[in-house]
């Protein structure tokens, strides 16, 4: 449900739908964990709440792959039996400590001019890592919760490779389509399945009869969304014009109202002001060299930065648009350079570096794409992101109130 504000200017209120949306990139979901800690201590400073976690200012947490993992560390219940449970498995501040434990045992390294041939032999004979670790880990993690039983609602991609389509697990999906309501750790295995780098995730859905109802052949939310951000916001969008009961014209009312949207979207990190390929390289590689160079596969990158540039681009015009820059928060840091660009190497040197890429991109300036040259600027009448974080955990936390008012009133 969305939460609700009052203007002086209007005698209905007007509603308000906060997302939280996580980027994929394998290990460097060290940076989004960085910044979810940071957010989640100013939302407790704010209410002088130490118990409060993320789950409880978004209406919609949206993650694919690394980030589908850090979604349902937040919004899955640690005591799913509960009625009133409001804990998640995990608060903001221990998502970084699980990734430096865990990350050197998903993507185990294999060093030397041995391990190079392997890691190549790998790459043309199945995935480079069996995925083992992680599917073990996700489902200890989630136990047996269903998609239906999460905190808040939550929207996680992915992609079906037997229908050739995105595959959306939404909390507002299910109202619709019940086949969907599957348990988060199948979920969150099929989201992280990147090409390449881990299997494909193969799943049923069963009746009370134990038949099967639906087949799921899925891999990585990052084929088709890896910024889930607009997908989110498509879910929220469907619901609503559900509610509405539209007619067939479309039209209800006011219909929606698109400047209402609260959204914070995290990205990973990029490597693109690096300049790491060029026509003239990439002009002579053949089918084995995009998908293994350098320890990195090239034509992954390119869909993932295309898929993820893309949905910022149009989330800016629209808000531009709309008047609502100020609604939109986008943090991304494109300057990663060499091995912190990686989406596996989990050496506990590349690791650390990405904690600390996360704090610095903290006090770095707030940026906005140019509509006009596609270039990240620095945004002039704001300040570091540590700062418009806190602006943004004050409007959430006033938006949480006023949530809470009208519903006891």
């Amino acid at each position: 449900m969305a939460s609700t504000s009052t203007s002086s200017n209007e005698t209905e209120p007007l509603t308000y739908t906060t997302v939280l949306s996580i980027d994929g990139g394998g290990v460097r979901g060290i940076i989004p964990g960085v910044i979810l800690a940071k957010l989640e201590s100013q939302l407790q400073a704010i209410d002088d709440n130490k118990d409060a976690r993320i789950a409880d200012y978004f209406d919609v947490i949206a993650g694919t792959s690394t980030g589908g993992l850090i979604t349902a560390m937040l919004a899955t219940p640690k005591y799913p039996k509960e009625k009133d449970n409001r804990t998640p498995i995990m608060a903001a501040n221990e998502i970084v400590p699980f990734y430096l434990k865990n990350l050197p045992l998903i993507f185990p390294q294999k060093r030397g001019i041995c391990g190079q041939l392997i890691n190549i032999t790998k790459v043309l004979t199945g995935a480079k890592y069996n995925g083992e670790y992680l599917h073990k880990l996700i489902r200890n993690l989630t136990e047996d919760t269903l998609l239906s039983q999460t905190l808040t609602n939550v929207v996680i991609p992915s992609f079906d490779v037997e229908k050739l389509q995105p595959t959306i697990f939404s909390s507002y999906q299910i109202k619709v389509e019940p086949t969907l309501d599957v348990p988060l750790a199948d979920i969150c295995i099929a989201t992280s399945a990147a090409p390449t780098y881990l299997p494909a995730h193969y799943f049923e859905k069963k009746d009370a009869k134990e038949k099967v109802i639906q087949k799921y052949n899925l891999i990585d939310g990052g084929v088709c969304a890896n910024n889930p951000t607009l997908v989110a916001i498509r879910e929220v969008t469907k619901d609503m014009m559900r509610i509405k009961d539209w007619n067939k014209s479309g039209k209800s009312g006011k219909g929606i109202q698109y400047d209402r949207f609260i959204v914070i979207s995290i990205g990973t990190g990029s490597n693109k002001t690096e300049g790491k390929y060029n026509a003239k390289m990439v002009a002579k590689w053949g089918a084995l060299t995009w998908l293994f160079n350098a320890g990195a596969t090239p034509i992954i990158d390119c869909f993932s930065e295309a898929s993820t540039d893309m949905i910022d681009y149009h989330n800016s015009v629209l808000f531009t648009a709309l008047q609502s820059q100020n609604n939109y928060l986008r943090i991304q840091d494109d300057t990663l350079k060499g091995k912190t660009a990686s989406v596996d190497v989990s050496t506990e040197e590349n690791l650390n570096d990405l904690v600390t890429a996360g704090k610095n991109l903290l006090q770095k300036n707030v940026t906005r794409v140019d509509l006009d040259t596609g270039v990240y600027e620095t945004v002039e009448d704001k300040g570091t992101i540590e700062e418009e974080l806190k602006r943004f955990a004050k409007l959430l936390s006033d938006i949480r109130k006023e949530k809470i008012a009208k519903s006891k009133s």
